[in-house]
């Protein structure tokens, strides 16, 4: 039969493709498409709306009994509900929303103990790549490097800076002593020098793009730029298929892309 699969915002853009994914996969078995009672498509076959034929599986705001695993790309109201309920019920969670809270954070970390979790503000392989590269990079170029984070995404994105670049800003900050609270400077406006060790977040947002993340290291005579272009949303599903799998089997703990990906 499968992994059986339970999709939270399975009537979005990102829960559509999920499905359909999933299925052509051969790996999965959708067993629940989860959304608001209020959402348009509530009712429908969760397979019809992902364009692979009729699953026999509503969009509903109910959660389904024996489930495997559940993935969630949804928004940050809903994310207490999913955590709350694989902790409940020891279900395996990849959480792929993001702009969740501080104490939505520790949620996870208080379900990492009943059940294995993967949490990741980007699920896309190629990305957690350059989430591994980045602060090794600024390490070895050392202060003399300016470093400023450019995020691009589509216009309906509603978080900003997106969860990817506060990741990397993050690691960046991890691997040369700086405070990611203090180090950030949003934008620029006025008057406003640079100042030794602070870091530039800048959020585009416009059309379609699906997500284009770069870091400058920029000296006096020369630059390197490490980037990731995200070119359809079938990156970012495929990274949380993979999660699912890799979490059958393992111990409850609250695990990152890094664990799935065996990135040191």
């Amino acid at each position: 039969m499968g992994i059986k699969l339970v999709v939270v915002g399975a009537a979005g853009r990102m829960g559509r493709r999920i499905i359909a994914l999933a299925m052509e996969s051969g790996r999965f078995a959708l067993v629940g498409a989860v959304d608001a009672a209020s959402h348009p498509d509530a009712g429908k076959d969760a397979g019809v709306l992902a364009g692979v034929g009729t699953l026999g599986v509503k969009v509903s705001e109910e959660w389904p009994a024996g489930a495997d695993v559940v993935i969630d790309f949804s928004l940050p109201q809903a994310a207490d509900a999913t955590i709350k309920w694989c902790a409940k019920h020891g279900i395996t969670l990849v959480m792929g929303t993001t702009g969740l809270s501080d104490a939505q954070k520790a949620a996870l970390r208080a379900a990492g103990r009943k059940t294995a979790v993967v949490y990741a503000t980007n699920m896309s392989v190629g990305m957690n790549v350059l989430f591994a590269l980045v602060g090794k990079a600024a390490a070895m170029l050392s202060e003399a490097y300016d470093i400023e984070i450019i995020e691009q995404h589509h216009r309906f994105k509603k978080d900003a800076p997106s969860g990817s670049a506060m990741t990397l800003a993050e690691s960046i900050c991890e691997a040369t002593g700086r405070d990611v609270k203090t180090a950030l400077v949003h934008g620029r406006s006025g008057l406003a020098p640079r100042k030794p060790g602070e870091i530039g977040m800048h959020a585009v947002r416009a059309g379609d793009i699906t997500g284009v993340h770069s870091v400058m290291y920029a000296a006096l005579g020369d630059m390197v730029t490490l980037s990731h272009t995200a070119q359809s949303r079938d990156t970012f599903v495929q990274g949380a298929l993979r999660a699912a799998e890799w979490l059958q089997g393992q111990r409850p703990g609250l695990y990152s892309m890094r664990d799935v990906l065996g990135i040191e």
